[in-house]
């Protein structure tokens, strides 16, 4: 566990328990929370083109929400909160674990390359389009924060919910110059 970010990856829950869900409102559009009483699960945007969330049938939107998580954003919009300390129980392969365990270890206001994230799971270069991808199945965004890894030579690459979300995230945590993107470039 990372003494930046006190977040705890729990096992995901059974397949057949019932996920719960909640809206929060944010600066950059609805975030769709999911979990259970331990953990969660999912932090995705409804509000992302074609990489929206959508809410399945079988889920149930919980009486309480989730008000741990959903302080700790705010706070996070804020400017007041630079790490979460929330339990997680992300669902993912033995690599995908791994990218995002070290993903959680970038401290606020820091880009890692693709590059960098592969040699710290003790892995070779060849292995960033692997974080890559990786990177881009992390079901709890913003708390695993995928925002935070870059190309090699600085440039934005891709970004599910879109690269001037990502160019947002990085300005709210101080790792890009406001001046570096163009006059309403952001969504």
């Amino acid at each position: 566990m990372s003494t930046r970010m006190r977040t705890l990856f729990l096992p995901p829950p059974a397949a057949t328990a019932t996920v719960g869900y909640d809206i929060v409102d944010s600066p950059v559009g609805r975030l769709l929370l999911t979990g259970d009483d331990r953990a969660l699960t999912g932090l995705y945007l409804l509000d992302a083109g074609e990489h929206s969330a959508t809410i399945r049938a079988e889920w149930a939107r919980t009486e309480s929400g989730f008000p741990q998580a959903t302080a700790q954003l705010a706070e996070y919009f804020a400017g007041t909160r630079t790490e979460f300390d929330l339990p997680l129980a992300p669902r993912g392969t033995e690599f995908q674990l791994a990218v995002w365990a070290e993903l959680v270890r970038i401290p606020f206001g820091v880009t890692r390359s693709y590059g960098d994230v592969a040699l710290a799971i003790g892995k070779s270069l060849v292995a960033s389009r692997a974080v890559g991808l990786a990177n881009g199945r992390n079901p709890i965004s913003i708390i695993i924060p995928c925002h935070r890894v870059i190309g090699a030579d600085g440039s934005m690459t891709g970004y599910g919910w879109g690269v001037e979300r990502k160019e947002w995230f990085l300005q709210h945590e101080g790792a890009l110059d406001p001046a570096a993107v163009p006059e309403g470039a952001l969504f």
